[in-house]
């Protein structure tokens, strides 16, 4: 899909869209639970429906009831390994429900689409050869086979956090306590500060045993629960960095993205931002200091292993708008000077962020996007809210 986006200047407000990360969370626990649980304010964006697909694979069940969730939840360790885990194109999908497919004892499949089969997985790879487990990689499917036993897990702590949080949601299901260690530095904490929110929520004991550790108690249930999925920092940010009022975001929240405003007061300083603990915010950001006369920022070396680099995405679409970047291995400048109309069609490089990222710059001075249904991975409606906000933009369902 392309669309064209024509310059304007927003006018109102929007709500803030559910936030992914907590709806995967939320979800999952859910369909971890003994019982019936009710999720309510969930966008059923492709990574969500990612997860569901994996939920009913894993056998729980669930009914869609307006943006809620009636969800049955199921015991991994009776998982019989019939049904392959589609994870499409979600990493947190995948990286959540791996260790879970490790608990029965019985071998599993977990299906990959799109650029999801390039991203690391050496931390599960590592771990599962270490314990004398099955883990086989063959093009988009992994295939692994249990059973996994309670103990001590070393992991490093600069990759991703979900490898945290897989864990995190499978070992309170093993019949002994586990401690989970990880190498300094450890970044993205507050993606693990999430899951282990989300963990609590449904009565599960587990948390922080010091600054680089983790313990989890064995033996323990999830309680179903009837909750609603908060607001969602890291898409609002598209709409902050626009100046629009988002209504509805917690400004106490645990999402590591809330530091987006924050970070847009810096840029407009003039001073760095480190996006170690907040990779995701990478697109925006770039596009906010592109319009505010340039920007540096550190920490950004785990962009790379998003659904696109992002870093390097961002650098050829921006030299479109005639916007000048500095790329290194662990750090992005933008330059400062005019945002001018883009001179070719944008890419969107299949990856949500960078495809609305554009659409802030697009708002501008004008632009033509291709691949924009990149959207609906986590954000599905983007386009609605900016009509509704009185910008003019035209959907084409082929690329142009």
């Amino acid at each position: 899909m392309t669309v064209t986006i024509h310059p304007g200047a927003p006018v109102g407000s929007v709500a803030a869209p559910p936030s992914k990360s907590m709806a995967h969370r939320l979800l999952l626990c859910a369909g971890l639970a003994a019982g019936e649980s009710h999720i309510s304010g969930v966008q059923f964006s492709e990574d969500v429906a990612a997860t569901l697909d994996c939920l009913r694979a894993l056998g729980a069940d669930w009914q869609r009831e307006g943006d809620a969730l009636r969800v049955c939840g199921a015991d991994p360790r009776r998982f019989a390994g019939a049904s392959p885990l589609p994870c499409r194109e979600s990493g947190s999908t995948l990286r959540f429900f791996l260790p879970l497919c490790l608990l029965s004892g019985s071998p599993a499949r977990l299906t990959c689409a799109g650029r999801l089969p390039e991203r690391p997985m050496t931390v599960y790879e590592d771990l599962c050869r270490a314990r004398g487990l099955d883990y086989i990689r063959e093009g988009a499917e992994i295939c692994v086979r249990g059973p996994l036993r309670p103990g001590l897990f070393s992991l490093p702590g600069d990759v991703s956090s979900q490898f945290v949080s897989g864990l995190l949601f499978a070992l309170p299901l093993l019949d002994g306590d586990s401690e989970i260690v990880l190498s300094p530095p450890v970044e993205s904490r507050s993606y693990i500060e999430l899951t282990l929110a989300a963990l609590r929520a449904f009565g599960v004991r587990a948390g922080w045993a010091g600054e680089t550790s983790l313990y989890v108690s064995g033996s323990q249930r999830y309680a179903p629960r009837n909750l609603r999925v908060e607001g969602d920092w890291s898409n609002a940010a598209f709409f902050l960095a626009l100046g629009v009022p988002v209504e509805g975001l917690d400004p106490e929240s645990l999402q590591g993205d809330r530091v987006c405003k924050a970070y847009f007061d810096r840029i407009r300083r003039g001073e760095p931002c480190d996006l170690r603990d907040c990779p995701d915010l990478g697109p925006v950001l770039f596009a906010y200091a592109a319009l505010r006369g340039g920007g540096r920022f550190t920490g950004t070396a785990r962009l790379r292993l998003k659904e696109s680099d992002r870093a390097a995405a961002m650098a050829q679409e921006l030299a479109k708008f005639g916007v000048e970047t500095r790329l290194e291995e662990n750090a992005f400048t933008v330059l400062p000077g005019a945002l001018r109309p883009p001179t070719a069609p944008l890419d969107g490089h299949n990856d949500h962020r960078i495809v609305m990222a554009l659409a802030v710059l697009c708002t501008r001075v004008g632009g033509r996007i291709r691949g924009a249904e990149a959207v609906r991975k986590s954000f599905p409606d983007f386009f609605v809210r900016l009509r509704q906000l009185g910008i003019e933009v035209t959907e084409y369902e082929m690329d142009q």
